[in-house]
């Protein structure tokens, strides 16, 4: 079990009845549900080597399948114990819109039919499924072309899912569907998905309340999961110009989320720091948490250093908004992941110019006159004298999702490294923790853990 949440189950606990995640991946669901029920996952299922090798070093005591869904027998798995809760996150690539016109795959739009085959050996208590709002349009698909092309159906559009619907209620479960955000619920996320649940132990199905937003707890912004002390490098000085449609889209969010916004924003904490300037001396810099400096009467250029940043989205070329405000939850994580944090750096205006830089770099040249333009921050005029760029790091990522800090992603439980590309694939295909552990809580109350406290 995850150490955040080693606690000790209650008095009364069915410790008889299995808990089930199936289409595993690298443990979003399963770190949910232990959450919610202080106990850890049974079983867990996945056909993918690299995402048993990040379940397995955050979840050891759960007994691990690398193999298709289909290849697990359902009644060997269990040993006879009754099932208490069953995951299902069945592959969502060829349902979501994202796949726009491209081929789909029979076999993987069929997956989501492992469900019935558990319904119908070990019958579950509840299940729960989680899928692309897309998945209701599941259908027939038909092929075109011919080299074997599949594409939807598009006259018999949800078809299969309610056919799928149907085909629970004749093994005797209740069943309903929501469309639910992750950060309704406490992640820094707004990624939306399909759940449907599934009972057939003459209980009601229970969905959770928000516990975030309008009223309630404020949202989890995306600023929080930045990690500010990581070097955004300039877009100037790159070695290879950036492509004419994302140097369109930081223009766009520059001027929408630095030049035209009343209160951009600004840094705070360990990354926000100031620079003195005076008399032409080597500037030092201390931490805004320390007390300010000896102020003198006359000083030749700035004074303070700001950093307002916003996130810019790089979906190819069908993207052309301007980004994304920190100040909001972040935009859904895919599996090769998109976004870019982009510093628009300000220094205090003078006539004679700023002064700005990291404190292992050489001074850099002052310049006789304003670089790219000025910036109204609370009445004060400050100059935009550097814009910077980087992708998020895998480790922003899964804070986005609602993954604890120490959650392991880069190494398995041998010590062997977890490469980048498949962390952040591992993160874009999870279930955000904090909705999983709101709906196992919400439908397994007899089982449930005290709520943790909000992060």
């Amino acid at each position: 079990m995850h150490p955040q949440f080693r606690t000790t189950p209650q008095i009364g606990f069915n410790f008889d009845e299995l808990i089930i995640d199936s289409f595993a991946g690298g443990g979003g669901a399963s770190t949910g549900i232990e959450a919610a029920l202080g106990r850890p996952v049974d079983l867990a299922i996945n056909h993918d080597p690299q995402a048993i090798a990040m379940h397995t070093v955050n979840h050891p005591q759960t007994r691990h399948y690398c193999e298709s869904v289909w290849e697990v027998d359902p009644r060997a798995a269990t040993g006879g114990r009754p099932v208490g809760l069953a995951w299902f996150s069945p592959d969502c690539r060829h349902f979501s819109k994202a796949k726009g016109g491209t081929p789909v795959s029979p076999r993987v739009r069929g997956l989501a039919w492992v469900v019935l085959r558990w319904a119908a050996t070990v019958r579950p208590r509840v299940i729960i499924l989680e899928n692309v709002e897309e998945f209701k349009s599941w259908g027939p698909v038909v092929k075109v072309g011919g080299d074997g092309d599949y594409r939807p159906c598009p006259k018999r559009k949800g078809n299969t899912f309610r056919s799928f619907i149907n085909a629970l209620g004749r093994h005797g479960y209740q069943v309903e569907t929501r469309e639910l955000r992750a950060c309704d619920y406490g992640a820094p996320t707004i990624r939306k998905r399909l759940f449907l649940i599934a009972r057939c132990d003459g209980q009601p199905i229970s969905w959770p309340e928000a516990t975030h937003g309008p009223g309630l707890q404020p949202y989890r912004a995306a600023a929080d999961i930045i990690d500010w002390s990581i070097p955004c490098p300039s877009i100037f000085t790159r070695k290879r110009p950036l492509a004419e449609n994302t140097q369109r889209r930081i223009a766009r969010g520059i001027q929408r989320f630095v030049i035209d916004n009343p209160e951009p924003y600004i840094v705070k904490g360990a990354a926000t720091f100031v620079t003195e300037h005076a008399n032409g001396s080597n500037p030092r810099s201390w931490s805004a948490a320390e007390p300010l400096r000896t102020q003198v009467a006359s000083i030749k250029g700035g004074h303070f250093a700001l950093v307002s940043a916003f996130l810019a989205k790089h979906y190819g070329g069908n993207y052309t908004g301007p980004g994304h405000d920190l100040n909001q939850p972040i935009s859904t994580v895919t599996a090769k992941d998109h976004h870019a944090l982009v510093n628009a750096f300000l220094v205090k205006y003078y006539s004679e110019g700023g002064q700005w830089q990291h404190l292992n770099e050489p001074v850099h040249t002052i310049p006789t006159r304003a670089r790219l333009g000025l910036v109204t921050v609370k009445g004060e005029a400050y100059q935009i004298v550097d814009i910077g760029m980087r992708m998020l790091e895998p480790r922003e990522l899964f804070a986005a999702q609602g993954f604890p800090p120490d959650y392991i992603i880069n190494r398995d439980a041998s010590g062997n490294p977890i490469t980048k590309t498949q962390q952040v694939a591992k993160c874009g295909n999870s279930v955000c923790p904090d909705l999983a552990e709101a709906l196992v809580r919400a439908n397994m109350q007899e089982n449930s853990m005290p709520m943790r406290e909000a992060a």
